[in-house]
């Protein structure tokens, strides 16, 4: 028996530890079978790169668990997408992307396909599994949630996401303290989140949370109001800007500065709907999303609120690459390991589909169909511990936009 590997789409602190929980599982599950990696996600299924997992390697499975990233490598591949595939050298002009990925998991001999991504990298393993089956080859296919945005239908907790929005909280801890670098500092955390404002909010609950550990000294000019969240900002929550302006505002002139939590994906569509009435339209990824770095929301919220709050000094942070890189923490470890076993079982009983927690069975950990799966989740702006934090620091909760 042989058993694929491949990690897809951006990376997430649930990836290597992911390969490691596959592992352990196999090692007391089916210890004769050959266990093997596509480098590079799809990429190198489509150009035959491959690594066989030597012994020694599944002996001490475990160290997997204290990195992040992925040691067999991602990319962004959309096996349906066949221009792109074929301008990026994936195929040959005339080939189809599916067709030349099973070619290779038959050739190669792959009776099992685990696939670690978000709903991109699931979706496109479901594609992979339909046209298998339609080919008569016998290959299941069973993949693992990760995303750090928490979006995917339907899964309740997606790996990797814990970690991030931990993460998220730590990388502000420091920055905050930019406050002090002049009088009216404005500080914008912008926070990986398309279309899912969960992390952003997640990560400014965890921050707001984790002042309370400090010894704060009013005194001495050390109070937790400098250092606090101002405003959340995702998504999902219709932002009333000349309202904000207002409060904010007002607590510029009460601490001097102004600290925002702002999701990559919030005021998207008016971002766009600028840029393309300057003819500047925004370029799109594989999959057909706008490539975030172009649109740049974070610049774009900090043109509209430099002189509106007489900011003498903006600073605006990033804390994507350094929350999805890190290694998972002990909540996602625990969901990573019984997701693999979840995985594991499922592919060896022949069911293919994604492992995790399935939020129309009562949140049990299950193997899900693929047609079930889909991304675009977002994120419930009425969970408790969200609005108590509004309320914590005066902020209003707009109203929910259902679609984006």
């Amino acid at each position: 028996m042989r058993i694929a590997f491949l990690t897809a789409g951006g990376i997430a602190p649930c990836l290597s530890a992911s390969i490691g929980g596959l592992i352990e599982q196999y090692n007391k599950l089916a210890p004769e079978a050959d266990l093997m990696g596509y480098l590079n996600g799809y990429q190198g299924l489509l150009l035959g790169k491959s690594y066989h997992f030597p012994p020694e390697v599944r002996k001490n499975a475990e160290v997997f668990y204290n990195f992040g990233g992925s040691p067999i490598g991602n990319s962004r591949v959309k096996l349906t997408n066949v221009a792109d595939c074929t301008k990026r050298g994936l195929v040959k002009p005339g080939e189809e992307p599916l067709k030349v990925a099973a070619d290779r998991l038959i050739a190669d001999g792959v009776n099992i396909l685990h696939t670690i991504g978000g709903d991109d990298t699931n979706t496109t393993a479901a594609d992979l599994a339909a046209y298998l089956k339609e080919n008569n080859y016998d290959l299941t296919v069973v993949g693992l949630p990760k995303t750090i945005d928490n979006d995917v239908f339907p899964i309740k907790q997606t790996l990797g996401a814990w970690t991030a929005a931990h993460q998220s909280a730590r990388f502000f801890r420091n920055v905050a303290n930019e406050n002090t670098t002049s009088a009216r500092q404005l500080i914008i955390h912008e926070v990986m989140g398309r279309h899912c404002g969960w992390l952003t909010g997640r990560a400014a609950y965890e921050y707001h949370e984790s002042l309370h550990q400090y010894d704060w000294m009013p005194e001495a000019l050390l109070h937790q109001l400098r250092w606090d969240v101002d405003a959340v900002w995702v998504p999902e929550m219709e932002i009333d800007l000349e309202s904000e302006i207002e409060r904010l505002n007002d607590k510029m002139d009460e601490h001097d500065s102004v600290n925002i939590f702002l999701s990559e994906g919030a005021g998207l569509d008016n971002v766009v709907a600028e840029l393309k009435a300057q003819g500047k339209e925004p370029e799109k990824d594989a999959f057909g999303h706008y490539r975030l770095d172009d649109v740049n929301v974070g610049n774009w919220f900090s043109n509209q609120l430099k002189e509106r709050l007489g900011a003498e000094k903006v600073l605006i942070q990033k804390s994507g690459y350094f929350a999805r890189s890190a290694a998972p923490n002990a909540d996602d470890l625990e969901l990573i390991k019984a997701s693999c076993a979840q995985a594991a079982k499922s592919a060896l009983e022949g069911v293919s589909g994604v492992a995790g927690l399935d939020e129309d069975n009562n949140d049990e950990m299950s193997t899900i169909a693929f047609p079930r799966i889909k991304g675009g989740k977002p994120f419930d702006i009425d969970e408790s511990w969200f609005t108590n934090l509004l309320v914590e620091i005066g902020q209003p909760k707009g109203k929910r936009i259902e679609a984006h």
